[in-house]
């Protein structure tokens, strides 16, 4: 606290398409989506191990369908750049094992839809959905500033502006807040994995020329500290570094470590599954009320048992900040929101996978750069095409 003004710092990371832990994401979703083409009714919860030379692919799926996982598993690896024996992992000649399994029948009997029984829920599960007109994506600003670097790690790599980059790398900002609004950036750290010959001080220069100044602008100031390879060398990277898992970042797929998140993760589960399909749906509530003008920040909670099919809660949180709506006499009530959102949307599982069309194989591009924020016709969590419906009921 400094002459009244409140000051306080806010940090997210994320991670790049190399990275062991997404790439087993892109691969469960690459098999989710590869089956959803044949069979958009199937059951699929894909895991994915990934260690030095080989994958390991599980879980329980139920179809019709067949799907070639061992090149389906190859092809993912090389499109996301590993595809040299030298970087000691390589989608040409990695071992894959396949030990996927059916879906339990006491699990599917309670998702089953029939001609009296509405879908139900594949699990039990909590779901979170935020936004905030801190971005004009409506997220928190630090995990888009971090998504975007990485984005752009990625680009500078793909189009070889930076050809000696390799496959793995991270991003994290930390951002000065004063009374509740980012003023500058405190630091960038970067990790950019990169070819042996190559000078720590030539990266450097071309990662704040070609990555962080692009992304960053205005927000750096000159005592904003800028970290790049901060060990001096990131050469030995991807699987031959660290175990990759899927769902393992699920903060750097929500909104970043300053917002809660469900019970589950998102990567390799069709949308009966209401970790990944109730997350989606809780973010297209929150971003429709938070572009309808009702606050300035808002959260969603939604809570699904095993095969039901209403939820056992659906709650929203505004932080303080209900905003009062035109043709209002005052701020309108969370309680009456909350009302208006039972009308609007379509809470049921059936009801979710109907009104966002989930049905349909979109996922593997999810798997990088974040669930939330982006900028893409399939993802119709992120359409803000219910705001004038909201305030017609308000």
């Amino acid at each position: 606290m400094s002459n009244g003004v409140k000051k306080n710092f806010l940090t997210s990371e994320s991670v790049a398409p190399g990275h062991p832990d997404k790439l087993a994401d892109a691969i469960a979703d690459a098999v989710l989506d590869a089956i959803l083409k044949k069979d958009k009714y199937a059951r699929v919860a894909c895991e994915v191990f990934i260690s030095k030379g080989y994958v390991v692919v599980g879980g329980e799926i139920t179809t019709k369908a067949w799907a070639d996982i061992n090149n389906l598993v190859r092809k993912t690896i090389l499109e996301i750049g590993y595809d040299k024996p030298k970087y000691g992992f390589d989608g040409h000649t990695v071992g894959v094992l396949n030990t996927i399994s059916e879906q339990s029948p006491d699990i599917a009997r309670g998702v089953k839809k029939t001609a009296t029984k509405k879908q139900g829920a594949g699990d039990q599960g909590s779901s979170v959905g935020y936004a905030a007109n801190e971005t004009p994506e409506l997220m928190p600003l630090p995990i888009m500033l971090a998504h975007k670097l990485v984005i752009k790690l990625a680009e500078v790599r793909k189009k070889k502006i930076l050809p000696y980059l390799r496959p793995d790398g991270k991003s994290q900002v930390t951002l000065e807040y004063e009374d509740g609004k980012a003023k500058r950036l405190y630091n960038v750290v970067i990790a950019a994995q990169h070819d042996p010959n190559v000078s720590l001080k030539k990266i450097k220069r071309d990662i704040i020329e070609r990555v962080i100044k692009p992304v960053c602008g205005k927000l750096i100031d000159r005592k904003t500290k800028l970290y790049i390879n901060n060990t001096g060398r990131f050469v030995i990277g991807g699987p031959v570094a660290d175990t990759g898992v899927t769902g393992r970042k699920n903060v750097v797929d929500a909104y970043g470590p300053q917002i809660p998140i469900g019970g589950g993760s998102f990567s390799g589960k069709d949308p009966t599954k209401v970790d990944r399909s109730g997350a989606y749906m809780a973010r297209y509530i929150a971003k429709n009320i938070v572009a309808a003008g009702l606050s300035e920040k808002c959260l969603v909670r939604l809570s699904y048992v095993i095969g039901g099919v209403n939820p056992v809660e659906a709650s929203i949180d505004t932080f303080g900040t209900l905003r009062q709506s035109s043709g209002q006499a005052g701020k309108i009530p969370e309680e009456k929101i909350l009302k208006v959102i039972s009308k609007v949307f379509d809470l049921t599982p059936g009801g979710i996978i109907k009104q966002l069309n989930l049905l349909r194989p979109i996922y593997r591009k999810t798997a990088c750069f974040g669930h939330f924020g982006r900028e893409d016709q399939d993802f119709t969590w992120e359409k803000t095409d219910k705001v004038r419906e909201i305030l017609r009921k308000i």
